[in-house]
């Protein structure tokens, strides 16, 4: 194994076939993570993972979601405050017929980057983390795509020569230009910002009238996401064992 995990995840993946929305996954069983998930590979997805909303109040552009509720549900997911109010406020303002539960985008945000605080890492309250985190470069070397920077993705991981997968959700920078959202109103796009990744996320989930509420179309939805049968696996299980936590 790679003295360098991040690099040995994404080589993993890029072996499996991975390509779409997010930049790499972060397998499991390279992390000893805080959460005592059951990710056994290989599961039958008969159905979708329990479906989990949210309470919420409209507002102008964000939900309001009740501070109560992040603050137990938070403690009772193992999951950072910051994130559990994002994957709230990301699904509930999408279009409620995806059936896409905060749990989903929960376990993408765990098995992509342990809900930003991989590494040691420490999740603000602002959304981002206490180090930036970022993928490997993308230069095509030991069987990675090779994606030549831009002045524009340049900006978001300081390489002048190769892309890399940014944020806690792992958006390589072209894909983030399509999908680029503003998830906590304050008037910026940024990967690097969880509140924003996952309303990214969401919408990218949800797009061309997706349902996410049967098994198939949930599969093919986090397939999507990142092209290979282990991370749908992976975000399967850490999915379930949210919903069934916070039940």
């Amino acid at each position: 194994m790679s003295g360098h995990p991040l690099r040995s995840a994404l080589l993993l993946l890029v072996a499996l076939g991975t390509v779409g929305a997010g930049g790499y996954a972060v397998q499991q069983s390279l992390y000893a993570g805080r959460e005592p998930l059951d990710l056994t590979p290989g599961a039958v997805l008969d159905e979708a993972p329990p479906p989990a909303t949210a309470p919420a109040a409209p507002a102008s552009t964000v939900p309001l979601i009740d501070a109560a509720w992040v603050s137990a549900t938070a403690a009772r997911a193992g999951i950072p405050e910051p994130a559990v109010l994002a994957y709230a406020r990301a699904t509930v303002r999408i279009d409620a017929d995806c059936g896409l539960g905060w749990t989903t985008l929960a376990g993408i945000g765990w098995v992509e980057s342990q809900h930003g605080a991989i590494g040691g890492r420490r999740l603000r309250a602002d959304g981002t983390s206490s180090r930036k985190i970022l993928g490997p470069a993308l230069d095509g070397d030991g069987g990675f795509a090779a994606i030549p920077a831009t002045a524009e993705s340049t900006q978001w991981h300081g390489d002048p020569d190769w892309d890399h997968a940014v944020g806690p959700l792992q958006f390589i920078p072209s894909t983030w230009d399509d999908w680029a959202s503003d998830g906590d109103g304050d008037g910026r796009t940024d990967p690097n910002d969880i509140d924003d990744a996952a309303y990214a996320a969401a919408r990218y989930l949800c797009h061309d009238d997706a349902d996410l509420t049967t098994g198939t179309g949930w599969a093919s939805g986090v397939f999507s996401y990142n092209h290979a049968q282990a991370y749908v696996d992976s975000v399967y299980a850490a999915a379930t064992s949210y919903a069934s936590r916070t039940s």
